[in-house]
């Protein structure tokens, strides 16, 4: 099967294509043959071995998991005699964790990882594009922060895979939602249902004294102390990427009440996904898609994620021949 490799960390170019063997799915597990996987700031990281404490994970030296791709949508190919989930012919989205993998056309996840069957009302491309920033919105806002009806709610880097979703989910558990992006997305995060949209180049939300529920920072550019401000006496900072300053604010703010900095690592997603897909299938949450690449042209989607402007998703399409196997691939839209 084709799959883009990488052995040795670095910049976009250390993506290559090639022939690797099929995996096989073990009792446990399903063989998905991958329609659909993104590239995404994280899968950037890990390409340039950041943060370094990462490596104890992807490799010290060189990587040792040379199949990157966290989000997936597909259909299952096979499955081990003791899957009891699935069936071979499912459609199904999910998250691969630290299996990674999505990044070839097929991979084998564990029944009981992070994947279900897929919105009805998705093609393949619209259903990997949501897998993990809608549900790392639904964990943090629910989950972490309690949104509810009534909350004012800040989302940092609204126009982002993240972002997108979680102005969505907010509008959805019924708070105020004010979205920050640049000048460029404005219109769109207003499409998504924020009631106020601030273009950062041109104001800074921390000094215009509104006071927030809740500041989701999705994109972790900003910080507790630059947002305390900004929060009601019981407000809640939330950060996607966990730092060792953040995690000392968590420990402190827990201890002393009052405003609090949180985080989370939502790797088990399969809860968070189900109810996404509910939410899909009503019409509550759309995905956002900036553009389209095949998966030959995976180290091109990463350069353009690498440039931080990319609205929603960059997709990378899976197409496969067959009678042959081997994916065809479209032209990048």
């Amino acid at each position: 099967m084709k799959a883009i490799v990488y052995t040795e960390y670095g910049p976009p170019d250390v993506l290559h294509l090639t022939e690797v063997k099929k995996p096989a799915p073990r009792d446990d597990a399903v063989l998905i043959r991958v329609c659909a996987t993104t590239a995404t700031a994280a899968e950037g990281t890990m390409r340039r071995g950041e943060p370094l404490w990462g490596r104890a994970i992807l490799g010290l030296r060189r990587p040792t998991r040379n199949i990157m791709g966290l989000e997936l949508a597909g259909e299952i190919e096979a499955v081990g005699k003791d899957v009891t989930r699935f069936k071979a012919g499912d459609r199904v989205y999910g998250f691969t964790g630290f299996g990674l993998g999505a990044y070839a056309e097929y991979v084998c996840m564990p029944e009981q990882g992070s994947l279900v069957v897929k919105p009805a009302n998705l093609t393949y491309e619209e259903a990997a594009a949501v897998v993990d920033g809608a549900s790392t919105a639904w964990t943090f806002l629910r989950d972490k922060a309690n949104v509810q009806r009534g909350h004012k709610v800040l989302v940092l880097g609204a126009s982002g895979s993240i972002g997108t979703s979680a102005v969505q989910i907010a509008k959805h558990l019924g708070a105020e939602v004010v979205g920050v992006c640049s000048a460029a997305n404005v219109e769109l995060v207003k499409s998504l249902g924020a009631d106020r949209v601030i273009d950062y180049t041109r104001e800074d939300f921390a000094r215009n004294g509104d006071v927030y529920d809740v500041i989701f920072d999705a994109v972790a550019k900003s910080s507790f102390s630059h947002c305390k401000g900004s929060l009601a006496p019981e407000g809640i900072y939330l950060s996607t990427v966990f730092k060792l300053p953040l995690l000392l604010q968590w420990l402190w703010t827990s201890m002393v009440g009052g405003k609090r900095a949180m985080s989370t690592m939502s790797i088990e997603k399969t809860e968070a996904l189900t109810l996404i897909r509910e939410l899909i299938e009503t019409g509550k949450l759309k995905p956002v898609i900036d553009r389209r690449y095949p998966l030959e042209q995976l180290a091109e989607a990463h350069r353009y994620v690498d440039t931080g402007r990319k609205k929603g998703s960059v997709v990378i399409t899976v197409a496969h021949d067959a009678s042959s196997g081997t994916a065809r691939q479209p032209a990048v839209t």
